[in-house]
């Protein structure tokens, strides 16, 4: 039977990203450095916008008025009369001010600071220190050029990872060159630079101690791994040295860096400015957000006037000046699209502002204790907790706290910070938050016999005093989160 073509109809829902939904949800998910750069931006390129330097206070009062507004008139192409009427709209309903969020008083002083970031500090490298050092080597002219070459493949720990043979291929130069010259490069300073490995890096920090370094070089040599374990036993009677004689060479090891050019490395310092500032007055907890810094944004006056002039003389249209009247449609359509981005961007910044404060608040009122009594008493909450309190998504949430900081009297915390599972007590007790328990593993090491550490199941059982079951792999997993070494390795040497 022959196929037939037929007609349906059927009802479905689909959700369709607006540019305008798309813009408010990237610019809630921004951190505070990257909506300035992004309102920076949107004044650089949008007419419409500009930046207000002083608010008045008839301009605070309007705010909360304009908020809903966001749909800018929209041109009817077919009928120009109707295209008239629609356009000629009370502008004194749009924002003619700068959107200032709920109690924003900025926590920050009004003092003038100085700018530390606009102070240019000279900085070394290593590769500008190494260049210098084969210059004053004394190397003719051939082989200062492949000194160099193998100065430029050191990486900023001093390492020369990339093999010889790949080295020789791309510059061109024999390997066997290449080694003789390197032996003079791993006499650089720092000690240890040029190394291809750690055991090499160490070899040669040993052999420029002005020392008898012989029984020092074989235990880098041939005892890497029991030191790093610290057998020194098995190390002792593998040299048959007295145990304290290891020691004592041990102790010069772990003197040594491991990385010779990270004291080169530029420390760039990450500066957090905190989205919100929660501190208490009374017995109550005051949110407010900073807004220092922050472009205030309004409707220019100027292209407000242009377009109201535009949209009268529209309405006076003839077929005499109908060519006219194009470059004049034209800008409207221009001014009026610049128009929306513009509401649409101080609505979404607005929306951002207040989506943060209902969060803040939210966690205000689940982690009381930790804003009185500090971390040890963070409770266990989940997005799901602050979602179902303030009506919104998770991922909503989710948004908000990623890359947003908060000032606290316990310090500044990132609002992920404060999203914990949590650890049940054996007493019946409310459950700890996995990071109050960090916390007490911190605490417990930081007390222990550094001779005799404790082991993940003696911190297991010590926290099972306290009313916490734990498990011991779980133990494992958060010490290696706060970067503590197993106890093997954080047994000190005497």
């Amino acid at each position: 039977m022959a196929g037939q073509l037929k007609q349906s109809m059927n009802l479905s829902q689909q959700l369709r990203m607006t540019p305008q939904l798309q813009q408010a949800i990237k610019l809630l998910q921004m951190s505070r450095m990257e909506l300035e750069g992004a309102v920076r931006k949107e004044l650089d390129e949008n007419p419409i916008l500009e930046e207000v330097q002083e608010l008045k206070e008839e301009d605070l009062k309007r705010t909360q008025e304009l908020a809903s507004e966001v749909e800018a008139p929209t041109i009817n192409d077919k009928n120009p009369a109707e295209s008239s009427k629609q356009d000629d709209f009370d502008w004194e309903s749009y924002y003619e001010s700068s959107q200032k969020p709920m109690n924003q008083q900025s926590m920050m002083g009004s003092e003038e600071i100085m700018n530390y970031e606009n102070v240019i500090t000279a900085h070394e490298s290593l590769h500008d220190y190494l260049t210098w050092q084969v210059k004053m080597y004394g190397f003719n002219e051939e082989e200062e050029t492949i000194a160099h070459i193998l100065v430029s493949y050191i990486d900023d720990d001093g390492y020369l990872k990339t093999p010889l043979e790949q080295i020789s291929t791309e510059e061109e130069v024999s390997v066997q060159d290449l080694e003789d010259i390197l032996k003079f490069v791993q006499e650089l300073d720092p000690p240890g630079v040029g190394a291809r490995d750690l055991k090499e890096c160490l070899i040669l920090q040993a052999k420029s101690i002005e020392e008898d370094t012989n029984d020092l070089v074989q235990l880098i040599q041939n005892h890497l791994k029991d030191l790093e374990k610290k057998n020194f036993d098995a190390i002792a009677k593998a040299m048959g040295i007295p145990k304290s004689t290891v020691i004592e060479m041990c102790k010069i090891i772990f003197a040594m860096d491991p990385k010779p050019g990270r004291s080169f490395s530029a420390n760039d310092t990450h500066y957090v400015t905190p989205d919100v500032y929660i501190y208490k007055v009374g017995d109550e907890f005051i949110i407010s957000l900073n807004d220092d810094g922050l472009p205030r944004l309004r409707i220019s006056n100027l292209y407000k006037t242009v377009l109201a002039k535009n949209t009268k003389s529209d309405a006076n249209t003839s077929a005499a000046n109908v060519a006219s009247n194009v470059d004049t449609k034209n800008t409207q359509d221009y001014i009026q699209d610049k128009l929306r981005s513009a509401v649409w961007l101080i609505k979404s910044i607005h929306q951002r502002n207040r989506t943060i404060y209902k969060v803040a608040e939210s966690i205000v009122k689940y982690q009381k204790d930790f804003f009185e009594k500090g971390p040890s008493h963070l409770r266990p909450m989940i997005l799901r907790d602050i979602a179902n309190d303030i009506g919104m998504h998770e991922s909503t949430v989710s948004r908000v706290t990623t890359a947003k900081y908060v000032h606290t009297v316990q310090g500044i915390f990132e609002l992920k910070y404060f999203f914990n599972s949590g650890i049940n007590s054996t007493d019946g007790s409310d459950a700890l938050a996995s990071e109050a328990v960090k916390l007490k593993i911190k605490d417990l090491v930081s007390k222990e016999d550094s001779k005799k550490p404790l082991s993940d199941q003696q911190i297991v059982d010590a926290l099972k005093k306290d009313g916490l079951q734990i498990a011991r792999r779980t133990i494992a997993k958060y010490r290696e989160m706060l970067k503590i070494l197993p106890s093997s390795r954080r047994k000190k040497l005497v």
